[in-house]
């Protein structure tokens, strides 16, 4: 019986878990918060991995490539890309709130505001990545912090020479046990969607495509024209086959879904993006940590819909100017979200506030949207998973760190 489990393929296991996981939620809500714990305790299993393996693999990959300046092309391409990528999420957000109107005819009246926590200022984010104490960045999970201390790590054992070696072997050891610990986690995946699609089906039934079902379908529509954006990259600019590409990193995608999280994603990602696609471990290990902190596709996406949803509800015509500004606004705003659930929902001041929308007025936008977020943000966070593995694939093609032969498997498409 095991082994007849153990011979489907994980990706299948996950998605017949999450189609019994709609179920349970529609059919039998009290059966889907039995086993909630079974959701929250794969959501710890994830999030324990975290900073060990963006710790861990960032230092390892930026140790194994040997040569400090190799690195520069490599996070120049890499940040390069998700600007991009992320100025093209915006511009299809905003896109198709204009062209659909979600937020026309909305009434606020009677919608308890949310209470906004103080907007960051880019210096004090600019501050925030050099850590005043390790062992508290450590343990807070500050994941601009973590990449910093990373970073410089792995510089200082190659520049080290001979001394540095054994801490070369040691990362490399320790980055290796860490992606068998993952593949072992991955095994729990299925139970965790169950639980977790379950109770968020229950929780909300699909009231969310009812109460908010224009925004629900600009967001749906607007992840797949991202996806197709990123499909684009990789057939057009990387000349790979795009089936090949999604099929590889199917299992992240769910993970995505069911977390609403880019750093709960990241352990199967560079599980993935070795075992699948074929990226070398030292570009895995750079481009995927540090796509979990910059590469929000699905949260800059989300912000420019929900702009035009807000100024919409509120009865705001936006002119050329206005869209310009929100355009700006929004892909700074999402480089800076922290990669949690509904994190970008508290970036829309930022970019409200840009054209003269008061916190308020914001704060009505987000009482209305936030008790039907939790599904939007799961299907948001799908983009943000692709964008990154995406970005990954093309920098390890053009560092030629990518296995052509494993990528390509026996797809041709």
């Amino acid at each position: 019986m095991m082994r007849s489990w153990f011979a489907i393929p994980l990706w299948q296991r996950v998605v017949g878990a999450l189609l019994l996981g709609i179920a349970i939620g529609l059919l039998w809500p009290t059966g889907a918060a039995a086993i909630k714990i079974v959701g929250d305790l794969f959501v710890r299993l994830i999030k324990m991995l975290v900073v060990p393996v963006v710790l861990i693999t960032i230092a390892a990959g930026i140790a194994s490539l040997g040569d400090p300046r190799r690195l520069g092309g490599i996070g120049g391409r890499t940040v390069a890309l998700f600007a991009f990528t992320t100025l093209i999420a915006v511009s299809i957000g905003m896109g198709f709130g204009l062209l659909l109107q979600p937020g026309d005819g909305i009434v606020l009246a009677g919608v308890a505001p949310h209470v906004l926590r103080p907007a960051v200022t880019p210096a004090d984010q600019l501050l925030g990545i050099v850590p005043v104490n390790i062992i508290d960045a450590l343990a807070k999970g500050d994941m601009l912090a973590i990449i910093f201390v990373a970073v410089l790590l792995g510089i200082a054992s190659v520049v080290s020479g001979e001394a540095g070696k054994p801490v070369v072997a040691l990362l490399q050891g320790l980055a290796a046990v860490l992606l068998h610990l993952v593949r072992i986690v991955m095994e729990v995946t299925p139970f965790g969607v169950l639980a977790l699609i379950a109770n968020a089906v229950a929780g909300s039934g699909m009231a969310v495509f009812v109460n908010v079902g224009w925004l629900a379908l600009c967001v749906i529509l607007a992840s797949l024209m991202q996806m197709a954006f990123h499909a684009g990259l990789l057939r057009f600019v990387a000349r790979l086959p795009v089936v090949r590409f999604f099929r590889g990193i199917v299992d992240a995608l769910i993970v995505a879904f069911s977390t609403a999280s880019s750093s709960a994603t990241l352990p199967v990602a560079l599980r993935v993006a070795q075992d699948n696609l074929g990226i070398a471990r030292p570009i895995a290990s750079t481009v995927l940590p540090l796509g979990a902190s910059i590469g929000k596709d699905g949260t800059a996406m989300y912000v420019g819909l929900l702009g035009q949803f807000a100024l919409q509800a509120l009865g705001i015509v936006p002119d050329a100017w206005m869209l310009c500004v929100m355009l700006l606004t929004g892909a700074l705003a999402a480089f800076g979200t922290a990669p949690v659930p509904s994190a970008s929902l508290f970036m829309l001041a930022a970019m409200l506030g840009a054209v003269g929308v008061g916190a308020e007025q914001t704060a009505l936008v987000v009482g209305l949207v936030l008790p039907f977020d939790r599904l939007l943000d799961m299907t948001r966070t799908v983009p943000s998973a692709s964008a990154n593995l995406a970005v990954a694939t093309l920098v390890a093609r053009a560092e030629h760190g990518l296995d052509e032969a494993r990528y390509r498997g026996h797809t041709t498409l």
